[in-house]
């Protein structure tokens, strides 16, 4: 069976969103819509998109090229294509400069819009980039998002492959929690929010806890480090 591919439209637009909405999902699109900044995030945090459709002029405290950096950083194989009512030159290189894959003005036509999408979907499966990434006998399949250890397969929920995908990354890095608030949340780093410190614990037991040899290792007062090879009295 095909994959569904995930798309994310956001756009204040009440009417024009649901006219694209209703063409991509008649070609057999799953599309939602965030209509601002912080809705887009939450979103974005939540699920995996391979394209995210980005107005830039939102209500909130970004706009549309704010976002399309936050989104590259964190996730950089998504998919961005900008639509938008500026289509000056200027306007264009800004936001692929910001990191969109495209970029396409309104009023447009929806088989222009289709055929762009599907030319970034393309590029996404010819991409020549590393199919999987691999710490010791730690492994992550990016396209089927399956972690294995010593040929064990580990599941995980969708946050928890972004956690691990950036340690993985970052390997042998030592990452603050603030870092990671940022990056993997896009979140500023709130002290009264433990929701590293959870994630951390979820990851941990996934990845070490039936394992002698353990992986993520704690720096008290710095932050965590994913290794190859650790003494299991470092992991906690």
């Amino acid at each position: 069976m095909m994959e569904t591919v995930h798309i994310l439209m956001v756009e204040d637009d009440a009417a024009m969103a649901a006219a694209v909405m209703e063409g991509l999902s008649q070609e057999g699109f799953a599309v939602d819509r965030a209509v601002d900044s912080l809705e887009a995030r939450r979103y974005f945090s939540d699920k995996e998109y391979r394209v995210v459709i980005l107005d830039r002029m939102l209500p909130g405290s970004l706009n549309g090229i704010d976002l399309a950096r936050r989104f590259r950083s964190q996730r950089p194989s998504c998919g961005l294509l900008m639509l938008t009512a500026l289509g000056t030159t200027g306007d264009k290189v800004d936001g692929l400069e910001a990191g969109a894959d495209d970029y396409l003005v309104k009023p447009f036509d929806f088989d222009e819009l289709l055929a762009r999408i599907r030319a970034i979907l393309r590029r996404q499966d010819g991409q020549s980039g590393p199919r999987q990434l691999q710490v010791g006998s730690l492994i992550l399949d990016l396209q089927t998002k399956e972690a294995r250890r010593d040929g064990k397969s580990i599941g995980l929920t969708a946050k928890e492959f972004h956690l691990l995908e950036y340690f993985m990354r970052h390997k042998g890095e030592v990452l603050s929690r603030t870092q990671l608030a940022a990056d993997v949340w896009d979140i500023h780093f709130d002290t009264g929010t433990n929701v590293v410190d959870v994630y951390i614990n979820f990851l941990r037991k996934k990845i070490d806890r039936d394992f002698h040899t353990k992986m993520l290792v704690t720096h008290i007062g710095q932050g965590y480090q994913l290794t190859e090879e650790a003494n299991p009295s470092q992991a906690s």
